[in-house]
């Protein structure tokens, strides 16, 4: 599936890619195979499996190591044990720091816990617009989940009024504004 442009269906113009979406996509590749790792897929199999044996300081540290490189799932997890204080300190600054790390790399986990910090305010203003967006973006990449994450996303819509509502789809479709996952400096 490609990706839709405003241009298309006005001739075969529309149809080439242009240099900075080349360049975009050979970023990303690059990208990819330097976090890609076998090296760095070792460490995050074994602080799943520290996390998984409830040997949450080993995952702690584990995860510590990867989340500033980048990795995801690594940035995901930790703001879980941030938010349950599992392993570390229990700060929802923290957890929605990793957690909007995450999500901005699009991991549907971390953008539906993201989403319900802010509709609950911990860690973030509560703000059910964005809690509504996040939520959004969540299902529509859920997996086996996404029945039930719909059903707390149209919970939160019933927070909000038409024109609230409008917004937050707005903002699921054209993403939420970037800026840096975590304002502040982090050492554990």
């Amino acid at each position: 599936m490609g990706t839709l442009t405003f241009a298309q269906g006005r001739g075969q113009e529309a149809r080439k890619p242009r240099r900075w979406q080349l360049g975009a996509v050979l970023g990303a590749l690059v990208w990819v195979a330097i976090f890609s790792s076998p090296a760095a897929a070792d460490r995050l199999r074994d602080g799943t499996r520290a996390f998984a044996a409830h040997d949450y300081v080993t995952a702690a540290r584990i995860f510590t190591d990867l989340a500033p490189l980048g990795d995801a799932r690594a940035q995901a997890y930790l703001g879980y044990m941030f938010a349950h204080g599992q392993g570390v300190p229990q700060n929802y600054m923290l957890a929605a720091g990793w957690y909007r790390c995450a999500s901005q790399q699009g991991l549907p986990a971390a953008q539906f816990m993201l989403g319900l910090m802010y509709d609950k305010g911990q860690g973030v203003p509560q703000d059910y617009v964005i809690a509504y967006a996040l939520l959004a973006r969540a299902v529509a990449g859920a997996g086996p989940d996404r029945e039930h994450w719909a059903k707390i996303r149209d919970a939160v819509a019933s927070k909000l009024s038409l024109i609230e509502r409008v917004r937050g789809q707005q903002l699921a479709f054209e993403g939420l504004p970037g800026g840096s996952c975590l304002p502040i400096v982090t050492g554990y």
